[in-house]
């Protein structure tokens, strides 16, 4: 989403990420770069799902929780300030000649928009070895941004990361993720509330 645009996502809607190609530079991936929006406002009746294109959300054991990977994440870029005296910098999973990747700024305050009840599932493809996307990333997002009633399911790298910025985060569920449940760098300085975390027991 280019800079200046607003995406609204209405609740209920199932968003499907392609499995193939799944990885390199064509890795289905929805980013919400910096000075752009993001309204997706589901209900605990009508979550919105972020998912992969083979999920049958009407069968819950179509998939195992080992299925990860399957497609990229949700990567929400802002213009909040980071802690390692960076002004701005791309952000992890992507290459680093894309400046359309790039967060990070002097605004702590900058509204990313609205994510509530939310299910970010089978994400975490690679962008190259080692370089794997979170199911929900957070660059520089700022503290105008409101994120709550977000789960994260079956994700190959982390759950949720946040790279500086200042958004809070209430009410997260993350589960059978390949690597941390929820991470933190470049000093994040927002608050969490009500985390639930379920490890896989091959991690």
């Amino acid at each position: 989403l280019k800079p200046g645009k607003t995406l609204t996502i209405e609740p209920g809607t199932i968003i499907k990420g392609k499995q193939t190609p799944s990885t390199g530079e064509l890795a289905s991936t929805l980013i919400i770069t910096r000075g752009a929006q993001i309204f997706a406002e589901g209900t605990a009746q009508n979550p919105i799902i972020f998912t992969s294109e083979i999920d049958d959300e009407n069968d819950p054991d179509d998939l195992p929780t080992s299925a990860r990977g399957l497609w990229g994440g949700l990567i929400v870029l802002g213009d909040a300030v980071l802690g390692d005296r960076t002004s701005e910098v791309v952000i992890e999973g992507l290459p680093d000649m894309e400046s359309r990747a790039l967060y990070g700024g002097n605004y702590d305050a900058d509204n990313s928009g609205i994510i509530r009840f939310i299910s970010i599932r089978h994400g975490g493809a690679a962008l190259a070895p080692g370089n794997e996307i979170n199911g929900l990333t957070l660059g520089g997002v700022g503290s105008g941004t409101i994120i709550e009633y977000v789960e994260v399911f079956a994700n190959f790298d982390d759950g949720i990361e946040w790279f500086g910025g200042t958004v809070s985060v209430k009410f997260a569920a993350v589960s059978f993720c390949g690597d941390d449940s929820y991470d933190y760098d470049t000093g994040w300085r927002g608050n969490g509330q009500f985390w639930f975390s379920l490890q896989a027991g091959n991690t």
